[in-house]
């Protein structure tokens, strides 16, 4: 019996546009019958409804590609949470651009492989324009930043600790309890010492007590602050960091993954002033640059200073190769094959400007303090603080922390809403990360009513289900 043809076997137009055509419905078909930022029903409705789905995951014969996109597509985006509905507000989970999945799309088909130049010609230079623009914008005043293209903020930020162990030696890294979590992985990984963890009393670093560190400890030193904090979205003093790190002779590294690309806006840029003083810097613009992940920033002041990631192998970067003018990929990165996820910030940053992203994140940090100010005119709601950049913490008045979470997961189990938690000043907050700048403040009020309606129930002693 003969092998029927596949269907997509090869990715040019004529091949890709019927299948696309099917996902596109398959995300359509699984939204509508979803109906709601999440599915309901919680891991035990979710996990053997996708199973039943799916089985088998290998089967003995193929079925039709189109059968199969619509199957596991259709299954996917019904059982999704979906970023783009405006009730889905957990975590630092964007509602990609279309145009940016679009040429993630691109991306692809077209399978550029960023580890040697005869496998991505174009887009590695594409990706060189790129990551020196975007280094530009956080060292305007230097004249040879560089960036790399990473995975994601924990991958930068590893990046950043690595290099600074090799320019240094085994640095020991001073970091505040708002940190995020990879900067202690990141040390941990490296076999560097556990970072020295000082307070952040008002949810961000305590100046007095990175002064007494650093008058403490034994060089050499990295200070690790954040610019947009996972729990709270606050911002360390970044210029006064950078001055007791000047005093000191400590190295700066800043975590800006998601306050970063407040520098497009004129409005907000003032908050992250002094990221040109850091001898890092991370992004993640699949947070406040609307990308579909991955899109990882780590930039650097001096482009010598990624030296330390150069890698030899013969067959995709020969000494003879690279003099005779073929770039050396190897050092982008240590990663060796990687997609190029330059691709989407390039097609985006081209269509947008500086202004439409400005407009984007003026626009996402007006309903954040939209929703703040409801919460706040809400006599049953508490509001943890106004927001820094547009996540919002708020609390039923009165209840306790065995409540909140109860809330919380009342609502992931329904498939109404997608909130976070943060526990800060002894006390759990419901978190709402704002990402979506087409939110309506009927939404916004949609979402306090579905908390507050569940807080009178529990506080009624209603059996919620």
């Amino acid at each position: 019996m003969s092998t029927p043809p596949l269907a997509g076997s090869t990715t040019g137009p004529t091949a890709l546009r019927p299948l696309i055509d099917t996902v596109l419905t398959a995300l359509h078909d699984g939204a509508r019958r979803r109906n709601g930022p999440l599915p309901a029903g919680g891991p035990d409705a979710v996990t053997p409804r996708m199973r039943t789905t799916t089985h088998p995951v290998i089967p003995d014969h193929g079925t039709d590609p189109h059968d199969a996109l619509r199957t596991l597509v259709g299954a996917l985006a019904e059982g999704a949470a979906d970023p783009a509905h405006p009730l889905c507000a957990a975590h630092l989970h964007t509602p990609p651009l279309a145009l940016a999945t679009a040429a993630d799309l691109a991306a692809s088909a077209l399978n550029p492989s960023m580890d040697s130049w005869d496998q991505a010609p174009a887009a590695s230079a594409l990706e060189a324009d790129i990551t020196t623009a975007l280094a530009a914008e956080i060292y305007p005043h230097q004249p040879s930043p560089d960036a790399l293209v990473t995975t994601g903020g924990t991958e930068a930020n590893q990046l950043a600790l690595l290099l600074a162990r090799e320019r240094n030696g085994p640095v020991q890294t001073i970091c505040a309890a708002n940190a995020h979590h990879s900067i202690t992985r990141a040390a941990w990984l490296l076999g560097l010492p556990e970072p020295v963890v000082i307070p952040a009393p008002a949810g961000t670093m305590d100046l007095a007590a990175l002064d007494e560190a650093l008058t403490e400890l034994h060089r050499p030193l990295l200070v690790t602050a954040t610019a947009g904090t996972t729990d709270t979205g606050q911002i360390d003093p970044l210029t006064d960091i950078a001055d007791l790190c000047t005093t000191h002779g400590a190295e700066l590294h800043i975590d800006a993954a998601y306050g970063g690309p407040l520098l497009f806006s004129p409005t907000h840029r003032g908050k992250v002033h002094g990221l040109d003083r850091a001898h890092s810097v991370t992004l993640d613009l699949h947070k406040l640059g609307w990308q579909p992940a991955s899109a990882g920033i780590l930039a650097v002041p001096h482009r010598a200073h990624l030296d330390a990631l150069h890698h030899r192998a013969s067959y995709l970067n020969a000494d003879d190769d690279t003099e005779a003018g073929l770039p050396d990929l190897l050092g982008r990165s240590l990663r060796t094959t990687r997609r190029p996820d330059a691709l989407k910030i390039a097609v985006t940053l081209k269509a947008l400007g500086r202004t439409g992203l400005a407009d984007l994140i003026d626009r996402t940090i007006a309903t954040a303090h939209h929703l703040a100010d409801l919460i706040t005119k809400t006599p049953t709601l508490d509001l943890y603080d106004r927001p820094t950049i547009s996540t919002v913490l708020f609390r039923p008045t009165n209840a306790d922390d065995h409540t909140v979470a109860t809330i919380r997961r009342t609502l992931l189990t329904r498939g109404h809403a997608v909130l976070g938690r943060a526990h800060t000043h002894d006390r759990l907050w419901l978190k709402a990360t704002l990402l979506n700048p087409h939110t309506t403040p009927d939404d916004l009020r949609t979402l306090l009513d579905l908390v507050d309606h569940l807080a009178h129930d529990l506080a009624e002693g209603n059996t919620l289900r």
